[in-house]
């Protein structure tokens, strides 16, 4: 299983910073007011670390996640991610860097109603050309990873909201990235499933190297990240490794 989530190979060593967030600073424009989402956060994570964003709802940090994840652009500032500056890019090339480099876990699931389990997570590599063959071969074991076997012709409807956060996270690592981001992924389900939910993220990082970034207000996380940032109204308060 840890050859299936090896991260791919490029010219940035695990000695190397993956993502740099440079005075980035967030202004929406709403009529005729103007709200700081964000306002000139830094901060660098290397390979292999388990990074919360942790604080209340509009603290930024899904502003922050967003960003990051090349979801959204900065007013000011620079994300760089894997040595690429997403910051500049138009969005046709963003949506490639984005496929190629992160996965991306969401507290509302974001699977497609029709689909089953196993075609959901086949989805991202649908339209590449690699063999169909080995892309389900390899959604069926990231299936099989996050707990699944007996749910592969199951759709979204016929799962729980724990079953449903697994795919999306089997689906998140079908493109073997290095980086996975996670908006509030234990949101909508009961403590024991979170804590599930948890565990198997934490292990992907500890095993397989995997890189988190995870935004939430649950302190439970706190016990299973290496590094916990702490936001409050758009400003990154503390940043502390905690293991």
């Amino acid at each position: 299983m840890t050859s299936l989530l090896a991260a791919k190979e490029n010219a940035t060593h695990d000695s190397d910073v993956l993502v740099r967030v440079e005075e980035v600073s967030k202004i929406y424009r709403m009529g005729e007011t103007f709200i700081k989402a964000l306002f000139k956060a830094s901060l660098e994570v290397r390979p292999k670390e388990f990074v919360l964003l942790i604080g209340p709802s509009g603290s930024g940090k899904s502003t922050l996640l967003h960003l990051i994840g090349g979801l959204d652009r900065p007013t000011r500032g620079k994300v760089i991610v894997d040595g690429v500056d997403f910051t500049d890019k138009p969005e046709s090339v963003l949506s490639h860097l984005r496929h190629d480099k992160i996965g991306f876990v969401f507290q509302s699931y974001n699977l497609i109603p029709v689909l089953t389990a196993l075609e959901n997570v086949e989805l991202p590599l649908l339209f590449d050309p690699v063999s169909q063959t080995d892309v389900r071969k390899r959604a069926k074991a990231l299936l099989e990873f996050v707990g699944l076997a007996g749910r592969l012709d199951h759709k979204p409807t016929q799962m729980s909201g724990g079953e449903q956060q697994r795919v999306a996270i089997a689906r998140a690592l079908i493109v073997s990235p290095r980086l996975v981001v996670a908006d509030e992924p234990t949101a909508n389900v009961d403590a024991a499933t979170a804590t599930a939910l948890l565990e198997l993220m934490s292990d992907l990082n500890r095993k397989s190297g995997v890189t988190f970034i995870t935004a939430s207000h649950d302190q439970r996380l706190t016990k299973y990240a290496t590094r916990v940032i702490q936001m409050a109204d758009g400003v990154i308060e503390k940043d502390e490794i905690v293991s």
